[in-house]
């Protein structure tokens, strides 16, 4: 990777130096993925299968996997492979449990009491990418949060042929509804539905530009009403390392998200410029080993090392960056948490590769990208429930709240407010 010195960069490019890769942000992919939004939308089923032949080669006749299919995929998976997801679902349940939400009920002063309460969301679709590399962990992080938080229809979409193990997870998670269609199709015929495909309220799940676009799309469209989880695309890892952390350690992790695809990005920040450059040296070693080597290198053409001054301007620039995921491979990591304010997931110490959070730590591996992470949250189980508040006052109640409300109403200029409550404060009387 290039190695650039933080502080003899301009501020423009330092600026330069965190942009994503150049194939994010492309205008052509929004007209592309509206046209196929809207082909979905005129014409349903015929075009879901119209594309599964052009984009994915694959000539399917029912969208919908039958059970006996299911049965059928679930026996060709080995052993070995469904006693790993059993290991995993374990984890997976056991941290999103620990999430489930306790209503608040509180008398805010006497006669007025508030509460906050959480329903699960209906109907939720999950999009598990295919392609290059089938998810199955995806499957894992998207379905059993929904099952936990009792969402009553949990559809999942893949790129046609589905990879067995994929279809074996869902089925252990609990997935009712499967359907052969992947890309920004996918997400459209989720979003409006069509003959086969159930329409949903809330679409989660990553995917390349094309599904992140769609699922930017969709979410605005005002013919429909469906919401997203977040902005969630190509894969990326910022790795905050001293001098003492060990390169070999350091070139695994970025690699490991190099491969997920050309449009990836990896960084690396240092306090060193002889580990930047060790990096680099292990980055050569060992992508010459790695089967999906040409996708890694494409993303490394768009990744760099950063050599800053010390550990506290090393976390400065990833709170510029705001990575998705942020592995921190220093003497004492944990005190660089507290300063930390934009990561999707946090990796710390030499022993805590981003791939245990991929697969089967427990939390979460749906997280923001594009920078997103300063605001945007990694996923929860709050995710597939929607939180609302409830009131109710008894006459004392209104007794002691009605002038403060009928002061500020009447300061806004809004008398019907106002007035709501003196009717009722008049019959009282």
């Amino acid at each position: 990777m290039e190695i650039l010195n933080w502080n003899a960069l301009s501020d423009t490019d330092k600026n330069q130096a965190l942009t994503r890769s150049p194939l994010i942000g492309d205008n052509s992919v929004e007209q592309q993925v509206n046209s196929i939004i809207e082909q979905v939308v005129a014409n349903g089923d015929a075009a879901l299968k119209q594309f599964n032949q052009q984009f994915d080669g694959a000539t399917v006749e029912s969208l919908a996997l039958t059970q006996q299919e299911i049965t059928a995929a679930c026996k060709r998976v080995a052993d070995s492979v469904k006693q790993s997801i059993a290991v995993a679902v374990a984890n997976i349940e056991t941290f999103h449990k620990a999430q489930v939400f306790h209503p608040i009920d509180i008398e805010t002063m006497p006669g007025v009491r508030c509460e906050l309460r959480s329903e699960a969301i209906e109907k939720v679709g999950l999009y598990i990418p295919g392609g290059t590399a089938p998810l199955i962990s995806t499957v894992m992080m998207l379905a059993l949060p929904a099952k936990i938080a009792g969402c009553q229809q949990r559809v999942l979409v893949s790129p046609p042929p589905i990879n067995d193990a994929i279809i074996y997870a869902a089925k252990e998670c609990g997935i009712t509804e499967i359907y052969q269609v992947g890309g920004a199709q996918a997400i459209a015929a989720l979003a409006f539905g069509t003959e086969s495909v159930t329409k949903v309220d809330k679409i989660f799940g990553p995917g390349n530009r094309y599904v992140t676009e769609a699922k930017r799309l969709v979410s605005q469209d005002n013919r429909i009403s469906v919401t997203i989880d977040m902005p969630a695309g190509p894969s990326e890892v910022l790795v905050i390392a001293d001098e003492y952390a060990n390169p070999e350690f350091i070139a695994a992790d970025l690699l490991s998200q190099a491969e997920h695809g050309v449009d990836s990005q990896v960084m690396l920040v240092t306090n060193s410029e002889a580990q930047a450059q060790a990096v680099n040296n292990e980055l050569v070693s060992q992508l010459a080993k790695l089967p999906r080597q040409d996708i890694a290198k494409q993303a490394l053409t768009c990744s760099r090392s950063i050599v800053v001054n010390d550990l506290n301007e090393a976390v400065l620039v990833s709170n510029q960056y705001g990575p998705e995921h942020l592995i921190v491979q220093t003497q004492t990591p944990r005190d660089l948490l507290g300063s930390i304010r934009a990561a999707g997931s946090v990796f710390v110490g030499a022993y805590t590769p981003e791939s245990v959070g991929d697969y089967a730590s427990g939390t979460n591996h749906v997280l923001p990208t594009y920078g997103y992470s300063r605001a945007v949250s990694s996923l929860s189980l709050a995710d597939f429930s929607r939180r609302y508040t409830v009131q109710e006052l008894t006459p004392q109640g209104l007794q002691n709240l009605g002038e403060t409300v009928m002061t500020l109403a009447e300061n806004e200029l809004l008398d019907a407010h106002k007035n709501a409550v003196a009717i009722r404060l008049n019959s009282l009387k």
